[in-house]
């Protein structure tokens, strides 16, 4: 069975920056996309990232291109999403997901696989 961990959510001053960390147990981890989703209260799941499995193409949601970035280390089955210039509207919790596709599609249908979510809470 496929469980993802995520780690690394808190509180943080705008303009500040965060590093999280999504820790897989899945044993083709390296064949699957991963993707960031946030979901602040009230409001729909929203696509963040997505990295495909080999690392060679990342995709961005608009309201984080050019702040935020993801990444992976196959080796240690893990993904990073670094946040930077954070702003008070990315307060949310954040969702770590691993799709079977080798791509990432930036859709919350094309995940199969979900983490239990990490808070993130930016201060103005």
């Amino acid at each position: 069975q496929v469980q993802l961990v995520e780690s690394g959510g808190g509180l943080v001053q705008a303009g500040g920056s965060l590093r999280l960390s999504c820790a897989a147990s899945a044993r083709t981890f390296s064949r699957c996309a991963v993707g960031w989703f946030r979901q602040a209260p009230g409001k729909e799941r929203e696509f963040a990232a997505g990295i495909a499995g080999n690392g060679g193409r990342t995709i961005y949601g608009d309201s984080v291109k050019g702040r935020f970035t993801i990444s992976r280390h196959n080796g240690k089955n893990t993904a990073y999403l670094q946040m930077n210039s954070l702003k008070p509207e990315d307060t949310a919790v954040y969702y770590c997901a691993l799709s079977q596709r080798g791509v990432p599609v930036p859709g919350v249908d094309e995940f199969d696989y979900w983490g239990q979510g990490t808070q993130v809470t930016v201060s103005s």
